[in-house]
C-alpha cells in the first residue's frame, strides 16, 4: 500500500536545480512533521530538511542555502526545492512523515526508528 510517493527526481548537471515532490494518500499519512532524507549508494541514510505542520524547518548543513523545503497541507503534498545541485548531491531521496511533539528530535536523532516512508526518487548529478 503506498503511503508516500516522491516523484520529480532525474539527470541533471552540475549547478542545476529540481523540485522534488512528496505526495500522501491519505491524511492519516501527512503527519504533523514531513522530512526529506537521501541515501548514496554504501552509505547510511542522512536528513536534508523536515518541516512542521506550522511551516517550522530544520536542514542539515549541506542544504542551508541551496535547498528550501515546503509543504501543502490542504494537499498533503512536500516539496523540495534544490538549486545549485553538485554532484555529491545524488542520492536517492527519500520522504518521510510522523506525528511526533518534536520534528527536530525526530529529524535529527530518531527518523530510523519510526514514520511512514515513500520509495525514492532517484538525483544524478553529473559534473
Amino acid at each position: 500500500q503506498v503511503r508516500l510517493a516522491e516523484s520529480g527526481g532525474g539527470s541533471v548537471q552540475n549547478g542545476d536545480s529540481l523540485t522534488l515532490t512528496c505526495r500522501a494518500t491519505l491524511d492519516l499519512y501527512f503527519g504533523d512533521c514531513t522530512g526529506w532524507f537521501r541515501r548514496v549508494e554504501g552509505a547510511e541514510r542522512e536528513g536534508v530538511a523536515s518541516i512542521d505542520r506550522g511551516g517550522t524547518t530544520t536542514y542539515a548543513d549541506f542544504a542551508k542555502g541551496r535547498f528550501t523545503i515546503s509543504r501543502d497541507n490542504d494537499k498533503l503534498t512536500m516539496y523540495l526545492q534544490m538549486t545549485n545541485l553538485k554532484p555529491d548531491d545524488s542520492a536517492m531521496y527519500y520522504c518521510a512523515s510522523v506525528s511526533t511533539p518534536s520534528c527536530r528530535t525526530w529529524f535529527r536523532e530518531r527518523y530510523r526508528e519510526f514514520g511512514f516512508w515513500g520509495q525514492g526518487t532517484r538525483v544524478a548529478v553529473s559534473s
